[in-house]
């Protein structure tokens, strides 16, 4: 039996282009949301989360609405490109970062509400600018919160099925991710290959989550101690 790399390669490059979107627009959106209260900002959150809780066969329906060919982006498409996107490597990429950017979302903001804003107002008084301290006080201080962020989300874009089932399908060598291959290799009745396929995505998703467990709390314990040298000086 040769074993087919493809889906492997294929997944680890959708989840990483979906994971610097999701990172950056995770992030824009959630220095507003986690600091600023206003009218309709609940409602944001709910339409942000839905993906979250949602299975996501529904998300990649909705999808397909936006982007199929009878779709307003679909249609719009079609007419200055002459293309279509369902059923093609973007339309994967789009359903895995559907479906991560909650994650990442939720994990930024949490990483924001925790950073002392005092701390950032100090480095106002000395005049600093605002984009310098985002860059050398809040990033740095909520950095744990965001990897850990951006660490779910690559693993949620990369195990990715119901979506991409909608919107990509099952093409070899274009649109089979990992989770795609493993459904139809034992729907066929391929278990070694299937069983091969779930081993290589759990092991790069149990590397990637245990990994970022033992930095932070590595990092924790570093903090402790110096705060610990602190008090007995």
């Amino acid at each position: 039996m040769v074993f087919d790399w493809q889906p492997v390669f294929l997944s680890l490059k959708i989840a990483g282009i979906a994971l610097f979107f999701v990172s950056i627009l995770g992030l824009l959106l959630a220095l507003p949301l986690a600091r600023h209260c206003f009218p309709g900002k609940d409602m944001i959150e709910a339409i942000i989360t839905l993906p979250l809780v949602l299975p996501p066969v529904v998300t990649g329906f909705v999808l397909l609405l936006l982007i199929g060919r009878r779709g307003p982006i679909g249609k719009m498409i079609e007419q200055l490109f002459h293309s279509q996107i369902v059923f093609t490597p973007f339309a994967a990429v789009l359903a895995a970062i559907a479906v991560s950017f909650p994650l990442m979302y939720q994990s930024a903001k949490a990483a924001l509400q925790t950073v002392d804003q005092q701390l950032e107002d100090v480095a106002r008084t000395l005049g600093v600018s605002e984009v310098k301290v985002f860059f050398t006080v809040t990033l740095p201080l909520a950095w744990p919160g965001l990897l850990t962020g951006m660490v779910l989300s690559f693993s949620r874009a990369m195990g990715e099925f119901g979506a991409t089932a909608m919107v990509a399908g099952n093409i070899p060598g274009k649109t089979q991710t990992v989770p795609v291959a493993i459904f139809f290799a034992a729907e066929s009745n391929n278990m070694t290959t299937a069983g091969l396929y779930v081993l290589i995505i759990s092991l790069v998703t149990f590397v990637m989550v245990f990994g970022v467990n033992r930095w932070s709390r590595r990092k924790m314990s570093r903090l402790l101690q110096g705060r610990s040298s602190h008090v007995n000086s």
